[in-house]
């Protein structure tokens, strides 16, 4: 063709070539993609009306990753490995991470490409659909994003060619959670996104966490099983186990879950209340934040058993009349502010301290639960005062109920320190009255001796019968005891020659057989005395 023409060789292909090819690709482009203007254009002058409700077929929620758990190097040269619990402490089956699913009140952003009369804000409605422009109502009802997307789009090729539909979330839902088990207050609670409970605080459009609900409702009791933490998911029968023991211990972070809507959440009843874990808890950030008044009894070996209701300053009120009574034994806070959570020694203090008979190595504390059980926990005061293991100071929580049994035998060596503990008594009363110096109500320290508060009352007079003294008593039953104790300045204590006197104790020191004859002589001479000084009047 090219030689009819008068045009030679290969110079006329090199100069033909290109500009045919080029015709010919722009030509195939041209008609296979059309205009973005012309693809998004109706393709139907009227459309026929949209249906009211699509359903959209349930897809299998995406399997997430679990994060690995939280692992401090060992060759880190600045942070050491956190050690591990020595003792079980709870495990965790963790639910798997899925995508966000719609509900009534999502706010969201439906954004179709190059179409703007069909983009804008919409929310979910409280039946579970989206009202959009054209196609109507749309249920989006437990859909994640991509499906609803997917859902949108695929209503939209109806009169739109090729949509290209986006959803984003603007604002969340409110998340609806309940919470049962061992908290202050359970029950039913409404978090916004961003709003949490507490404990970290949340960035803004973060879900509430297992934490931050715990603090919401008013925090875990002292009986909660922190190990074995149950969370329920709305339409799942699987129940999920969290362990905030690894999250107080070694900080592992992934136990504090966030949680969705319709999320169930039951903290169990610990087995065994360990005295250690106690303290652990109370400083936890889930713990209860302000210490609360909370009524307890205490009875057996205190000046004042009876109910109470106790802060943590270590004052108290109980009684018929609602008396201040830790106002001299409680310890109170300063500037007003509270002085930690209220304990057993700080009850003990509030009902008068302990008596001289008490029995601080078997103190018992009975707890009621939310499951309806009853725990039992011993207390070793004792072994407090003699190696300062403070988690025998146990927290108290309401309800509680404190026993303070009679000790069987007294230790002399012990009394001296029980007398100095801090949940004694400041002083106690004993009335020493007959052959004495001084007698009357003399204050002395608790578990004073006999010996001692003879001495304190300036001793035996001249008159006294030294050997013997009576000590009167007024049992808790409400009788009256009396015995006759001989004494022995020289002894030390002992319940035979030398007890230790309680409050109100009356000792009575009888008069010698020597002032007995005299006062009886003169008993009976005082007349005849009297009436010869009659007679010197008048010189007889």
């Amino acid at each position: 063709m090219f030689k009819r023409i008068g045009i030679k060789g290969n110079y006329s292909r090199k100069r033909l070539s290109q500009p045919i090819a080029s015709l010919t690709l722009l030509a195939v482009f041209a008609t296979a993609v059309p205009a973005p203007s012309q693809a998004q254009m109706p393709s139907l002058p009227t459309p026929p009306p949209a249906p009211k409700d699509v359903p959209v077929p349930p897809t299998p929620p995406r399997s997430g990753v679990q994060p690995p758990p939280f692992v401090t190097p060992s060759t880190s040269p600045e942070v050491p490995p956190i050690p591990s619990s020595p003792r079980p402490s709870g495990y965790s089956n963790l639910p798997p991470a899925t995508a966000y699913t719609l509900g009534a009140g999502d706010r969201v952003k439906v954004d179709v490409f190059d179409v703007p009369e069909y983009s804008g804000e919409f929310v979910v409605l409280v039946d579970g659909t989206l009202n959009l422009p054209v196609i109507g109502s749309v249920s989006v009802e437990g859909n994640s994003l991509q499906q609803a997307s997917d859902t949108i789009s695929r209503l939209y090729s109806r009169y739109v060619r090729r949509p290209l539909v986006t959803v984003s979330l603007l604002a969340p839902r409110p998340v609806t959670l309940a919470i049962a088990g061992e908290v202050n207050r359970p029950g039913t609670y409404t978090v916004n996104a961003g709003q949490g409970g507490g404990g970290a605080g949340p960035q803004s459009g973060q879900f509430p966490t297992v934490t931050q609900v715990i603090t919401l409702a008013g925090g875990i009791t002292q009986s909660a099983e922190v190990g074995q933490v149950k969370i329920r998911r709305r339409n799942s029968p699987t129940t999920y186990t969290v362990n905030l023991w690894a999250l107080l211990r070694n900080g592992d972070l992934s136990q504090d879950i966030p949680l969705r809507d319709g999320d169930t959440i039951f903290i169990p009843t610990v087995a065994d209340v360990n005295k250690d874990d106690t303290r652990t808890l109370a400083d936890a950030s889930f713990a209860a934040r302000q210490v609360q008044p909370i009524n307890i009894a205490i009875v057996g070996e205190v000046s004042r058993p009876g109910p109470y209701e106790i802060t943590g300053g270590g004052t108290a009120t109980g009684g018929a009349t609602a008396a201040v009574t830790g106002a001299t034994t409680g310890v109170a806070a300063a500037n007003n502010t509270s002085a930690g959570p209220p304990t057993v020694t700080k009850a003990i203090q509030v009902a008068g301290g302990i008596t001289s008979m008490a029995d601080v190595r078997a103190i018992t504390i009975r707890r009621p639960t939310r499951s309806g059980d009853t725990k039992i926990i011993t207390v070793n005061l004792w072994e407090m005062l003699r190696t300062g293991d403070i988690s025998q100071d146990v927290i108290l929580q309401d309800r509680d109920t404190i026993t303070i049994p009679t000790a069987t035998a007294i230790d002399p060596a012990e009394a001296p320190v029980l007398a100095g503990a801090s949940f004694s008594p400041n002083t106690i009363v004993v009335n020493v009255v007959g052959e004495v110096v001084r007698p009357g109500a003399i204050p002395v320290p608790p578990n004073t001796p006999l010996n001692q508060a003879i001495l304190a009352a300036g001793g035996f007079n001249t008159r006294a019968k030294k050997s013997k003294v009576d000590v009167i008593r007024l049992n808790p039953n409400g009788s009256v005891s009396k015995r006759e104790v001989e004494v022995d300045l020289a002894q030390g204590i002992n319940e035979q020659g030398n007890p230790t006197l309680r409050n109100n104790d009356v000792v009575v020191v009888r008069r010698s057989t020597v002032a007995s004859i005299g006062d009886t002589l003169n008993t009976v001479l005082s007349p005849i005395t009297g009436f010869l000084g009659f007679l010197n009047l008048f010189g007889f």
